[in-house]
């Protein structure tokens, strides 16, 4: 779907802490306009339910939307001002994004006749099911999840710190480094075991790579490997992008007597976002599309690591 237009940002609520501001724009969009009762303000599914706020720049929440455990999205809800200009798709990207994370099989809203074509452009389907709601017939819309791409969110303001979000296995680490590739600019930092060619591996993780590599002036991947015997035995892809790319993906291994205590993994790129997993050679771990604080840390680990770093000669062997 692309970028969504600029002026706002989307990021995950706590439905305690943002309830004041989820109930105003309910209150304005639902109640103010639409004549709804007060059930719609709040209610007892609401604590259970995952929320997403869209923020224009200066912080002022303009639309939110939820997701219940069954799947369902709803209570979607953008100010007047800011319709139109890409807020709705943007929420609706965010609760889709958050049912893949959550490994929801499925997800189905129920939508007024003449908001259907907006669904229908997200690729929902319509069910045939009607039913009638504050006295307004709406059309059930489902959209399948198992083989949908991932999706992305808008990216939080410079300075504040998204979410934290639990990988619990490959699959779930592969969707987090397809968001953390797709925010990259021009830089990317890998510190790997081996490469890991079941994470590293599919077209469009690769031509994500190739375009942060290839972005212009600036533009550069550095990967510590630390075992590189075992990077080239499994014939890591990321290891034939580097021939190609020689000038602009770097690797090195790094020292051993230094670096052998560290046994995780972890990939940063230039837009403060980490994916990072505490053993390297296991599929488990945490991501973070913007955090600063943390990003600084592993960064200067990085930094320290790479200095000390040499080639490796079996990668050398290859031309790298």
């Amino acid at each position: 779907m692309g970028e969504i237009a600029g002026g706002f940002f989307v990021e995950p609520a706590d439905p305690a802490r943002d309830r004041s501001a989820i109930v105003g724009l309910r209150e304005r969009v639902f109640r103010a306009e639409l004549g709804a009762g007060d059930e719609v303000l709040w209610d007892a599914d609401d604590p259970h339910c995952g929320h997403v706020l869209a923020r224009e720049d200066g912080g002022q929440a303009i639309g939110c939307g939820r997701l219940a455990a069954n799947g369902g999205i709803g209570r979607l809800a953008v100010q007047r001002d800011w319709r139109g200009r890409g807020v709705g798709s943007a929420l609706l990207v965010s609760l889709i994004d958050l049912a893949r994370q959550r490994r929801m099989p499925q997800v189905h809203l129920h939508s007024e006749p003449e908001a259907r074509p907006f669904y229908l452009r997200h690729g929902f389907a319509t069910t045939g099911e009607v039913l009638e709601e504050a006295g307004i017939l709406h059309h059930t819309l489902r959209l399948d999840l198992k083989d949908s791409p991932p999706l992305y969110r808008s990216a939080p303001p410079r300075g504040a710190e998204s979410e934290e979000i639990e990988l619990d296995g490959l699959a779930a680490c592969r969707d987090a480094l397809g968001v953390l590739l797709h925010d990259a600019r021009r830089q990317l930092y890998i510190h790997t075991r081996a490469l890991e060619r079941e994470l590293f591996s599919g077209e469009p993780l690769m031509q994500e790579v190739r375009r942060i590599a290839t972005a212009g002036r600036g533009a550069e991947i550095r990967i510590l490997v630390q075992d590189p015997d075992t990077a080239l035995h499994d014939g890591a892809p990321l290891l034939a992008l580097a021939q190609r790319l020689s000038s602009s993906l770097l690797l090195r291994q790094p020292m051993e007597e230094v670096e052998s205590p560290f046994a995780g993994a972890y990939v940063l790129n230039d837009a403060g976002g980490l994916l990072f997993r505490p053993i390297g050679s296991r599929f488990e771990g945490c991501f973070q599309r913007h955090a600063p604080g943390r990003h600084r840390q592993l960064m200067e680990h990085f930094r320290q690591a790479w200095d000390r770093a040499s080639a490796a000669g079996s990668l050398r062997a290859q031309s790298l």
